[in-house]
């Protein structure tokens, strides 16, 4: 990895806007003049996707840091032992940070909550259509499910999903990969991210203010930050198919419809996106009307999660409930795609 070391501001900033570079590292013991070395760097190709490591004491304002821009904060003394403890969650970044979905910064207030605490006050940081980023003053717990709710910049319209907990740092930055998401609120972060992203330009190099880049070679800086792997328990051993249908819900054995939309299915289950979804153990059927038929699907509600919808597993006891679900899926499948009206 060729290392570039330069101790000038200004000779940085003039670097950055002629050269891509994948690693940027800002020593922060002028912390104004890293901030705006970070922030251009972000604000500018070729470098706005640059991975960023802040060099930090206890003076600097680590917040403000990781709002310019900062991926993730080393602090000194730096040590190759410290350094690569921080960064062994992360040591995938370098390589990994080409993502299939970009990242846009987003500067937005929002409201989160898990288990039994609501509204947690955070902020978010970034967003792509896969997950986002937001800084925390409350330790969430790892690999915990989160339900949030937030306004985009420019935006009007609230968006309600829910994700898992990834990470999170010392300064309370939080990486969250989106688990369950409306329709409606996909589409407010697709149309937002169409509006505000730029599509990165990535490359390899790497490049510093005023670093020492022996030692922090040595502490395997081939690595960053990036959203690890789902949860087991997200890995669904069944192959989910993206729709919109609007259904009725009912419990078992009760005649009053709750008209929801469903969001996907497989042959196991769907989810079915519902302000007022039903408590997890709940036997239901599911109403869907395609073209002249109309199918019943019973099933029992697994998860759900409030203001947002429900996942629903299918009962198929019998062969008559077994080729509805397989009539369902095969006519989601068909070309073209699947496009039901309202009931």
């Amino acid at each position: 990895m060729r290392v570039e070391l330069c101790g000038d501001p200004q000779l940085a900033l003039n670097r950055l806007s002629e050269q891509a570079f994948d690693v940027l590292v800002a020593d922060c013991n002028h912390e104004s003049a890293a901030i705006e070395l970070i922030a251009y760097a972000r604000n500018n190709s070729p470098n706005n996707a640059a991975a960023v490591i802040a060099l930090v004491d206890s003076r600097n304002d680590v917040r403000e840091i990781f709002a310019q821009g900062a991926n993730f904060v080393l602090y000194k003394p730096v040590s190759a032992e410290r350094a690569a403890t921080s960064l062994q969650a992360a040591r995938t970044l370098i390589g990994n940070e080409r993502r299939s979905k970009r990242r846009v910064q987003a500067d937005a207030n929002a409201a989160i909550a898990y288990a039994n605490i609501e509204n947690i006050p955070v902020k978010l940081v970034d967003l792509s259509e896969e997950g986002i980023a937001i800084l925390s003053k409350q330790k969430l717990p790892v690999r915990s499910k989160v339900y949030f709710q937030f306004v985009l910049p420019g935006n009007a319209s609230v968006a309600r999903l829910s994700g898992e907990v990834m990470w999170q740092d010392t300064s309370g930055r939080v990486g969250i990969r989106f688990a369950d998401v409306p329709t409606t609120s996909r589409r407010l972060i697709s149309e937002w991210l169409d509006k505000n992203g730029k599509q990165p330009e990535l490359t390899l190099s790497l490049s510093s203010n005023q670093a020492n880049t022996g030692n922090l070679n040595k502490a395997n800086l081939a690595a960053g930050l990036s959203l690890l792997a789902v949860s087991a328990g997200d890995r669904r051993n069944r192959s989910r198919r993206a729709c919109c249908i609007g259904v009725e819900v009912y419990r078992f054995g009760h005649t009053i419809p709750h008209r929801c939309t469903l969001t996907d299915v497989s042959i196991g289950g769907c989810y079915v996106e519902s302000s007022e979804p039903f408590p997890s153990g709940i036997p239901v059927e599911v109403v869907i009307r395609i073209n002249e038929q109309k199918l019943k699907l019973e099933g029992k509600v697994t998860s759900t999660h409030p203001g947002f919808g429900m996942g629903v597993q299918f009962t198929q006891r019998t062969q008559s409930q077994k080729d509805q679900v397989q009539q369902l899926l095969a006519y989601q499948s068909a070309p073209p795609k699947l496009s039901l009206e309202k009931i």
